[in-house]
This record gives C-alpha cells, sequence and structure tokens, in this order.
C-alpha cells in the first residue's frame, strides 16, 4: 500500500536494531517498507554491546528515571518475544567501602526492583561474600553484595532476526547498499542506492525517509542531504575484552571503580568471561574504532582490583570496539550523556505530497538496544501522524523468529531436538537451539548424523547452517558468520576461516 507514485510508504536508512525494528513495526502495521544497510546487519553499534537487555542502574544516578523505567518495563516483553536469543541473569555488586554507601545501593536497587513492572525476574537480596559461591573468585575484603537481576542478549542476533520477521511480512531487506543522495521531489523523497557488491545504483521513491544510520547519522545528514552544519550526536567508545573463564557459577559481576564508572564481568560462550566496557569520547570513522592499549590496562586493572587473581593483558583472546551514538546534550564527560534516545522530524509543508505536509524526514539520536522496541513505536506514532494510521502496536505480543515457545520452555526444546534427532551431538542441539529456537529444526532437515549437515568447517559449524545463514541471514562473508550471526569465531583457526570464506565466495556470499 504505498502512495501515488512511490516504491514504498516508509524507506529507513541503518540497519542496526533501530532501523530493523523499525521496520518490522511498520510493516507489520500495513505500511510498504524498504531497508538498506551499507554494511552487514548489526556491523555497527548493534554488535559493539555489552548485550544486557537491562534498565541501567547507573542512569538512576543521573535522574535518568523515565529511560530507566522503560527499559525496566522491556526486559521481559523481550525476552517473551525471542527466549532463544533472551535470557535472565543474575548479577552480584560487591559492597566496596570506598565508595558509594551499602543505603545508597539498597535504595537504587529498591528502585530498580520496583520501577517497571518486574513479574517473572527475581528480586534483589543480599549476599554473605564469605559463604556465597559468588564470593569464591574475589578478593578477601569483600564480604558484602547485592545480586540482582537483568538479561542477556545475542545482540547481532537479534537485530537480524527484526530484520527477517520484517521480510517476511513483506519489506525488502537490502543489505552491502548505500543511501548516496536524498532529493525532495513533488512530495516524495528520491532515495539514490549504490550497491557495494556490484556498483550498481538506483533510485527508490518513498513518502518518508527515516534516518536511523545510528554513529553514521549526521554523515547522512551532511552527505546526502547537504547539511553541513548537522552535529547531533557525540560518539563514546566503548571497549571490551574477551578472557578465559574467571569463575565456576553462571552469575555475572559488576563493578564500581574509583572514577564513577562500572564494568562487568559476565559468562561469555561457556569457555570464556567478557569484561567491559570503557567510555571515551571518539572522533573519526566509526567503523574504524578499535581497542587501545590503554583500553585493555583499564579493564584488566578494574577487574583485578575485583578479583583474587589478577587479569593481565596476555589473557586476552579477543576483543571488540565500537562507538555509541549519544545524543548531545551537552553534558561533560561521556559517561554523564543521557542514554534516551531523542527523535527529531523534519517536515516540508510547503511541498505538498499528502497529511502533515510532503516527504518528512525522521531523525532518530542516541538509544539503547534495550529500548529499541519503545523506539520504533515512538517513529511509527510520527509516521502515523504523516501518513495515516494503518494498524495498532503489535510487536510487544508477537514472537520473533524461533522464539515462539514459552520462556521457561528452552530445556524443553531441547530435549525435544534430542529426541527427534538422536544421533546428532548435544552440544550441537544445544547451541542451535540457543541460535535460532524452534527453526533449529528448519537447519537439521531430515538429518540423521553430522554427515548429513554437509561440510564441517570448524566447532561445529556445518554447510546447512552456513546455506541458512546466507539465504535467510544475509550473510556474505566468514565474519558475519563466526562475529555476529554466531560467536564460533572464537573457536575457529585463521586456516578454518579462511577456508570458510572461500566457500562462501565460491557459493556465491561474498
Amino acid at each position: 500500500m504505498t502512495g501515488p507514485d512511490s516504491d514504498v510508504d516508509v524507506f529507513i536508512i541503518g540497519g542496526g536494531i533501530n532501523g530493523a525494528g523499525i521496520a518490522r513495526d511498520a510493516v507489520g502495521r500495513g505500511f510498504s517498507v524498504g531497508l538498506c544497510e551499507a554494511n552487514d546487519l548489526a556491523s555497527g553499534t548493534s554488535s559493539w554491546s555489552t548485550k544486557l537487555i537491562h534498565g541501567g542502574l547507573r542512569y538512576l544516578e543521573h535522574y535518568e528515571f523515565r529511560l530507566v523505567r522503560e527499559a525496566l518495563m522491556e526486559r521481559e516483553v523481550l525476552w517473551a518475544t525471542a527466549p532463544h536469543i533472551i535470557w535472565p541473569l543474575r548479577f552480584v555488586l560487591p559492597h566496596h567501602r570506598a565508595m558509594r554507601p551499602p543505603w545508597l545501593l539498597r535504595l537504587g536497587l529498591f528502585l530498580y526492583d520496583n520501577l517497571g513492572g518486574r513479574r517473572r525476574l527475581p528480586g534483589t537480596r543480599v549476599l554473605d561474600l564469605r559463604r556465597d559461591p559468588a564470593g569464591v573468585p574475589l578478593q578477601a575484603g569483600f564480604t558484602t553484595g547485592f545480586e540482582y537481576s537483568d538479561c542477556w542478549v545475542q545482540d547481532a542476533r537479534l537485530t537480524v532476526l527484526n530484520a527477517r520477521d520484517a521480510a517476511d511480512r513483506g519489506a525488502t531487506i537490502l543489505v552491502r547498499t548505500e543511501c548516496i543522495g536524498l532529493t525532495r521531489r513533488d512530495g516524495l523523497w528520491d532515495v539514490r542506492l549504490r550497491d557495494h557488491a556490484s556498483g550498481a545504483e538506483r533510485t527508490v521513491t518513498a513518502r518518508l525517509v527515516v534516518n536511523a544510520a545510528g554513529p553514521w547519522v549526521d554523515r547522512v545528514l551532511r552527505g546526502p542531504l547537504g547539511h553541513q552544519d548537522a552535529h547531533n550526536v557525540r560518539l563514546v567508545q566503548g571497549s571490551h575484552i574477551v578472557v578465559p573463564r574467571l569463575f565456576d557459577h553462571d552469575r555475572c559481576y559488576i563493578f564500581q571503580n574509583p572514577d564513577a564508572r562500572i564494568i562487568f564481568a559476565i559468562p561469555f560462550e561457556g569457555d570464556f568471561t567478557l569484561i567491559g566496557t570503557t567510555d571515551q569520547e571518539y572522533t573519526g570513522d566509526p567503523g574504524a574504532a578499535h581497542i587501545s592499549e590503554a583500553e585493555i590496562a583499564y579493564l584488566c586493572e578494574a577487574a583485578s582490583a575485583y578479583f583474587r587473581t589478577p587479569i593481565t593483558a596476555d589473557q586476552v583472546i579477543w576483543s571488540y570496539s565500537g562507538v555509541r551514538p549519544l545524543f548531545d546534550d551537552g553534558a561533560g564527560k561521556a559517561q554523564e550523556a543521557t542514554r534516551d534516545y531523542v527523535l527529531k522530524v523534519e517536515d516540508h509543508d510547503d511541498e505538498g505530497g499528502g497529511e502533515g505536509g510532503g516527504a518528512p524526514l525522521i531523525n532518530i539520536f542516541g538509544g539503547k538496544i534495550t529500548t529499541f522496541r519503545r523506539l520504533a513505536e515512538s517513529v511509527l506514532s510520527r509516521v502515523e501522524a504523516r501518513l495515516g494510521r494503518r494498524g495498532r502496536p503489535w510487536t510487544g505480543d508477537a514472537p520473533l523468529p524461533g522464539g515462539d515457545f514459552p520462556v521457561d520452555g528452552f530445556e524443553a526444546l531441547v530435549d525435544a531436538l534430542a529426541s527427534a534427532y538422536p544421533h546428532l551431538p548435544c552440544a550441537l542441539l544445544w547451541r542451535l537451539a540457543r541460535h535460532y529456537g524452534t527453526t533449529a529444526r528448519v537447519i537439521l532437515g531430515e538429518a540423521r548424523t553430522p554427515a548429513d549437515l554437509g561440510r564441517c568447517f570448524g566447532a561445529d559449524l556445518h554447510e546447512a547452517e552456513v546455506r541458512h545463514l546466507m539465504t535467510r541471514e544475509w550473510a556474505r562473508t566468514a565474519e558475519d558468520v563466526l562475529w555476529r550471526r554466531t560467536k564460533l569465531g572464537l573457536r575457529f583457526s585463521d586456516a578454518e576461516a579462511k577456508a570458510l570464506e572461500d566457500w562462501m565466495r565460491d557459493c556465491g556470499g561474498g
């Protein structure tokens, strides 16, 4: 259902979590939708996060009560729609005598428990770290801790599954396709696109454009639109390190630091611990961000102040670094800048073309992965104010692909797969269930043995899974597969990764 002479109602620039979430919501309400992403889906900020669905405990200190409440309310909503890639975690906050007093921590956690309508997630409790297993890896001086709930998310997969559901409902998703021009003409947008693989260019017309380019949002305004003075976001670099597993239990830690920052230490991919993040101002190309030696030293020192066994730079197996596009609210320090999102709409009433003026542009500044769905609903309220109402908010009740099972049903799903595929390794079935949920059956098909899944490229990655990622999840390169659709890159050798890259290129993926 498009407007007069337009290819789509809504065209979205940016294939991160915000762009994918908006595309899904919009097409589900009856709008025709197109989306372009200059690289791979979730190749920017949406795969550089700490991978938490959380309210942001420390944001309470900055009086971001609306943001925290909205984020806390979203935890259980998102968990219910994607229980294969989102699950609860318990976080242990050791009390540090030199930092925030116990009464302040108790007050913050009381608000955290009660501000967001928590129903399924367990509440806060006090721990005696001298007796609780969570105290074993910590230095002896930490005797009291507070334990609370948040959720983990496979962030890049969340983005891809939103895009997949949008495409299944009729949206056009274009990866490795850059927007190189935006022009208003006769009440519509001419959106000029360039395919990075072929170099081919084409123009799509749209009634409304959403600029969801994340760290590149101002670049879109300055480049394709020619707004040379655009400056709406401040770029803040956050880096993480991955080290061998530091503790045997499945709980996480949140550590306070003397500079008022916090870091997390989180069980990661079974055999590892994820430590992060940093917060520092960034200038330059967001795609070129990389962790510095100073950041590695900072994370090692901050974690070593709590763990009995010091963490050193030579233990780092992998690191990743990315840029968060925070709305520039004039805050002093990077860690004080708001994590809330801001939407700005440019209407051009003098160009005609329908309700609210011709060819509106909606720009998205800031935001966080936890609130992407609510951000999408806010964007859709503005879309409908200009293009007319088509449907109602619906994404809070609809599971993402593979997530059509109860939040407490993951083990039952694994058991069902083990019963249906008795000759396949349990570890493989568990991983496929965790990545794909009920869609794992599509990948496994009629396989009776691992050989039936085709070539094994390394770890337990088989040809059947790679083909699924290429045909259904837009994967084009080995990096797409090993570091965004999965984290099997942690277990692949360089030779195995190259062999996968060569195979995908021969199959038309590169």
